[in-house]
């Protein structure tokens, strides 16, 4: 079987996880254990069979004299966000690159063989 990849199987578990956290109304389907005053812990079973240990932690954001606590919340949201969205224009422009340096290097090939 092929090794599946750390980032898919990282973001299934944490997928997993807020799933869990977020969706289930008549309780945690998974045995979160307390780690410490700031994370509880799970054993879960990854994509490719492997149990992995997942943390899940609550950072509380300090007091803020120049802005409200929704307008931090707000400010993060939009920067991740704008993150996001800057990956994916990156990435749409390697993939165009790509494509045009394959299409190069096709024709360099037909050239040679005429």
């Amino acid at each position: 079987m092929a090794k599946i990849s750390k980032t898919v199987v990282d973001a299934d578990l944490r997928s997993r996880i807020f799933d869990d956290l977020l969706t289930n109304p008549d309780g945690f389907t998974n045995d979160y254990k307390k780690v410490n005053d700031r994370q509880y812990g799970v054993i879960l079973t990854d994509k490719n069979g492997v149990e992995r240990y997942c943390r899940v932690g609550v950072i509380v954001a300090e007091e803020r004299e120049d802005m409200t606590a929704r307008q931090l919340m707000q400010k993060e949201i939009d920067e991740y966000n704008v993150k996001q969205e800057n990956k994916a224009t990156k990435a749409a422009e390697r993939a165009k690159k790509a494509e045009a340096d394959k299409a190069r290097r096709e024709a360099k090939e037909k050239e040679k063989e005429a």
